[in-house]
């Protein structure tokens, strides 16, 4: 009987770049290049989380490519029993867990995974996947194993208990702004790459520039920028130790201005180059 990993290698034409077991449950890396790509059904719902690559992909809608795009940080669901396109432009980099029906039907957990859901926000999620994922990449170890484990279970037990994207029930606060200031710190977590300019940021809080200035700073401990800014160089760590991009890719990737100035923010937040850090741990 197929598999999701066999019917997504047979459609792009290569094996997945490195995959793990637990139980039913499969995790597995896919890289790809420029194309439009008509995926079959699936035998299981599909969780995505798109971790690198050019930010361009999109899915077709009945009669046109979508107007949104998947971005690294980005995660879809994809139902079982239902045929896909999608189009590349450039490198596609993603991770796929394939979600055994049997055990949604016994969690009543199925409604979540019945519909397509592209593009959305679920740091947690994406964050253990990440976190999984740069595991996969380290020296064989019993511990290792062990917290590859710890962490399949963690993802698996996210995903059973339906609390994936912007459904999730509101942290409970006296203050609304401190809400507002939690949903824009996930924000940033699960797009860093975008702008994030000041104004904008104290738009979504519903607060003056300086007011939002002073209530993140109070909620973070740093400045609205200085978040922002190390938030893509933990992505860019990510994509060092994850993946084979050019330094000047990533650079551009997650919205620095030129690689220089990559170059000198990473050099002062890790202590080495990128090209020295990635050295390091390869």
């Amino acid at each position: 009987m197929p598999t999701n990993e066999t019917i997504i290698a047979k459609t792009i034409g290569r094996a997945p770049d490195r995959s793990v077991n637990i139980g039913a449950w499969q995790f597995a890396r896919w890289r790809q290049f420029i194309g439009s790509y008509e995926l079959p059904a699936l035998v299981d719902p599909v969780f995505v989380v798109h971790v690198g690559g050019k930010p361009d992909t999109r899915l077709w809608q009945a009669d046109h490519w979508s107007s949104e795009r998947s971005v690294p940080g980005c995660a879809t669901i994809v139902p079982a029993d239902v045929s896909t396109g999608w189009r590349i432009d450039g490198e596609l980099d993603v991770v796929t867990v394939s979600v055994p029906l049997a055990e949604l039907r016994r969690a009543s957990a199925v409604e979540q995974f019945q519909a397509m859901r592209f593009a959305f926000a679920d740091p947690l999620g994406i964050a253990l996947t990440r976190q999984i994922l740069g595991e996969l990449y380290a020296a064989p170890t019993n511990e290792r194993e062990a917290y590859i484990g710890t962490l399949l279970d963690a993802l698996r037990a996210h995903t059973l208990r339906g609390s994936m994207g912007p459904t999730e029930a509101p942290i409970p606060s006296a203050d609304a702004s401190a809400y507002r200031i939690h949903q824009i710190m996930n924000e940033i977590l699960a797009r860093p790459e975008a702008e994030h300019s000041l104004e904008a940021l104290a738009r979504q809080a519903e607060l003056t520039p300086s007011h939002f200035c002073r209530v993140f700073k109070k909620a973070t401990g740093t400045t609205p920028h200085q978040y922002v800014m190390k938030a893509r160089l933990d992505r860019a760590q990510e994509l060092l130790g994850g993946s084979d991009l050019p330094i000047a890719a990533i650079a551009d990737q997650l919205g620095f201005t030129s690689q220089s100035h990559f170059t000198r923010a990473f050099r002062q937040y890790a202590g080495q180059t990128p090209s020295g850090w990635r050295q390091t741990i390869q």
